[in-house]
């Protein structure tokens, strides 16, 4: 029986494919040699491999170089709507290169969101559950972290504005003293009774001044009032003889 035919597609495994290449490269290589030598034909072989690496063939003494030029002196002979043709073909070609990868990058992420939220796990192995659930747990333990350094913050912020309003009412507090306690020496300088309302708010804590308007406040006495002295005067000095 023959050999079947082997289906041609990319191989998976880095080593075998490494290997496969270079079988291949030096195998292209000798018939390419093969058919410069037999058909006395011009020909140039250029490969890359996957990491960029080149490999060369020419035929003629002259060198790749010459033998490109001539390669782009007959592709110039084809025709204008020809070229165009090919271009747009090429343009097409990586447009839809481009846009298989991109599709692939899609489908991907929107399986690793339904993963996240819990979803369409059941196609997925040990490995990739305990490796999902690492994951979550670092991304609550980022979450929870930066939740406790806001509120962190906001109270830092929260005791700095208390201590500014405290310090604030501490200066309003003295400046209303001060300025009471001018106005009750400017009141006994001028012979005159400090008014209560004044006196209230000189020993008041409430740190807010009002501004009192003094007309009609009763003028300073000193001693005791007539009623008083009358009224103690006739219960101190009582006749010794009276029971």
């Amino acid at each position: 029986m023959g050999r079947g035919r082997v289906e041609l597609k990319r191989i998976e495994n880095k080593i075998n494919r490494q290997v496969t290449f270079a079988k291949r490269r030096n195998g292209l290589l000798k018939k390419a040699y093969e058919l410069s030598v037999l058909c006395d034909a011009e020909v140039a072989l250029i490969i890359f491999s996957n990491r960029g690496k080149l490999y060369e063939f020419c035929s003629t003494q002259s060198g790749m170089p010459k033998t490109l030029e001539k390669y782009q002196k007959c592709s110039s002979h084809a025709g204008p709507e020809t070229a165009i043709q090919n271009r747009e073909n090429e343009q097409l070609k990586s447009s839809r290169n481009e846009y298989l990868k991109l599709k692939a990058r899609v489908e991907n992420l929107q399986r690793t969101q339904r993963n996240l939220l819990g979803e369409d796990l059941d196609s997925l192995g040990i490995k990739e559950l305990e490796h999902l659930e690492k994951q979550l747990d670092s991304s609550l333990k980022h979450i929870r972290s930066t939740r406790t350094q806001h509120m962190v913050d906001q109270l830092t912020e929260l005791q700095r504005r208390e201590q500014m309003f405290s310090e604030a009412n501490k200066c309003l507090r003295r400046k209303l003293e001060e300025s009471n306690q001018v106005i009750w020496q400017q009141a006994w300088e001028h012979g005159e009774r400090q008014p209560e309302v004044q006196q209230q708010q000189l020993h008041s804590d409430n740190g807010f001044f009002h501004p009192l308007d003094a007309a009609g406040e009763p003028t300073l006495q000193l001693g005791y009032p007539t009623e008083a002295l009358t009224s103690l005067c006739m219960t101190t000095f009582l006749p010794p003889w009276l029971p």
